[in-house]
């Protein structure tokens, strides 16, 4: 190569070591992605991303104490030389700073080449809260395996009485600006557990609450990867609500009678109130509304007709509106996923 020779060495994407490489992704999806989980509370988040099958899932914290049970070590990584930051996000930042090399070289040797990653931190401790200090690493990776894709973050804000304490409210204000202006859903810790009080006791909420979150974002995945003989929303779609700079809204609803007026109100009412995100305010720039539904209720021309008002119903609150509509044997009802990016915190 004269000239080039430099080039073998580096212009090509980075290899990733096979004794290392965690196991394809069992679960269903349209993206080529891995998540990463930073932090306990984010862990506990990646967790839930883990045991629906996505093989490509790394925890990432400060110490072993508060790791969730059940993870084969291989997907946890432990930045050495730390034993936790005591909720000190400017200590968190640096720490994980200097541990760069570490998590960049597991990056690659675990995940391997992947379009999206996921980074899941909990706003409120150290380490989580301190996540944004890995930017520069993930943007390496992504570009080291020619990734197509962007990093999107999941971040947690703290439940009320968790915001008593002065220090968390601070760490987890800190998260999200750095945040704000990079395209990321905010999990609301209050909104969460209102959802589920009454129904969860204190030892498995978040546990619920989080596999709950990470079936919705499956769906989301899935279905996207499913052809639809009435109207898909394919992984161009998808891509495109998710690389919207911003805050990210996600929440569904089942509808058992789909057959009335108003049904986009009432869809897109139950998704906001519904949701774990907080409720969307101002105009999203881009957005997604996926309706599942039975046959029987795919060739009612009443209902038709219901679903195609409630889909100009959400489109007119929106700049740009995908859609997707999907035949199933097994729903109960109308099921409606709804996807709104580009909102301001």
């Amino acid at each position: 190569m004269g000239d080039f020779d430099f080039v073998e060495h580096y212009g090509e994407a980075v290899e990733a070591n096979s004794e290392e490489l965690l196991p394809e992704n069992e679960a269903v999806s349209s993206l080529n992605c891995a998540f990463v989980g930073i932090g306990g509370g984010g862990g506990k988040i990646a967790k839930a991303f883990l045991d629906l099958g996505f093989n490509k899932t790394l925890l990432i914290n400060t110490t072993p104490k508060d790791q969730p049970e059940g993870i084969d070590s291989k997907h946890l990584v432990l930045i050495p030389n730390a034993d936790g930051v005591g909720k000190d996000v400017d200590n968190g930042k640096v720490i994980l700073d200097n541990a760069s090399a570490v998590v960049e070289d597991a990056l690659r040797n675990k995940l391997g080449a992947v379009d999206w990653l996921f980074v899941l931190a909990g706003g409120g401790g150290g380490t989580g809260s301190a996540s944004t200090a890995l930017d520069a690493v993930f943007e390496r990776y992504l570009k080291s395996v020619q990734a197509g894709g962007k990093v999107i973050y999941i971040v947690s804000w703290p439940s009320a009485q968790e915001l008593l304490n002065p220090t968390i409210g601070k760490n987890a204000l800190s998260l999200l600006n750095g945040v704000s202006k990079k395209p990321h859903i905010l999990l609301d810790n209050e909104r969460q557990i209102k959802l589920l009080r009454g129904k969860v006791g204190m030892l498995n909420m978040y546990p619920v609450a989080n596999t709950a979150f990470a079936k919705l974002f499956l769906q989301l995945l899935k279905l996207s990867s499913e052809q639809s003989s009435i109207q898909s929303f394919d992984s161009k779609d998808l891509e495109k609500c998710l690389s919207v700079n911003g805050r990210i809204f996600l929440g569904s609803t089942l509808v058992t009678e789909p057959a009335v007026h108003g049904l986009g109100a009432t869809i897109f009412q139950n998704c906001s109130t519904r949701s774990p995100c907080p409720i969307p305010q101002g105009s999203p720039s881009t957005g997604a509304m996926l309706l599942v539904v039975s046959p029987a209720m795919a060739a009612d021309p009443e209902i038709s007709k219901h679903m195609d008002a409630a889909i100009s119903y959400v489109g007119g609150r929106t700049k740009t509106l995908f859609s997707g509509v999907y035949v199933k044997d097994e729903v109960p009802g109308l099921v409606a996923i709804l996807c709104m990016s580009g909102l301001k915190d």
